[in-house]
């Protein structure tokens, strides 16, 4: 399917319940969406901390957290305090697209991945996911501006 380019608020969009961010190799979710959905999921945190901690992602590796209905793909991309590599996101995101098929999961949200302060360059990731996305069964809905969502009125 192809990469849907979006705008909306990832944790609000109905239809998306896996998600995906550029995770550092250490396991620290403090910058970002990382820290957004640390927030949201404090036991992702807690998880991919202690997956870091035995020293199991490496850069291009992802590390896979579900709860009830909800799943998060956290991709391998960078270790320390060096910049992304697009080498990792690029295997990270085509390995993530095999998992997301096997357990039937259709569309993964995800933020500009890989691409904040010191990150990679945007118009090159694009086009790399717009390239790995061809004829997958999985549509990545790329989350290119952030829109909060309206609360809903109390009833």
């Amino acid at each position: 399917m192809p990469t849907a380019l979006v705008k909306g608020d990832i944790f609000e969009t109905p239809g998306i319940r896996a998600y995906a961010f550029g995770a550092n190799t250490d396991g620290t979710m403090d910058i970002g969406i990382s820290s957004a959905m640390k927030k949201r999921w404090p036991a992702l945190g807690e998880a991919l901390a202690a997956h870091c901690a035995e020293g199991k992602l490496s850069l291009g590796d992802v590390f896979v957290w579900t709860h009830e209905d909800v799943t998060v793909f956290a991709l391998g991309i960078q270790q320390g305090d060096k910049r992304p590599s697009m080498t990792a996101l690029t295997h990270a995101i085509r390995r993530m697209l095999t998992l997301a098929k096997e357990a039937k999961i259709m569309r993964v949200g995800l933020p500009r991945i890989g691409t904040g302060p010191n990150g990679l360059d945007w118009t090159r990731v694009r086009k790399m996911l717009g390239e790995v996305s061809v004829g997958q069964p999985v549509r990545l809905d790329v989350f290119e501006q952030f829109v909060r969502a309206k609360p809903t009125p109390a009833g």
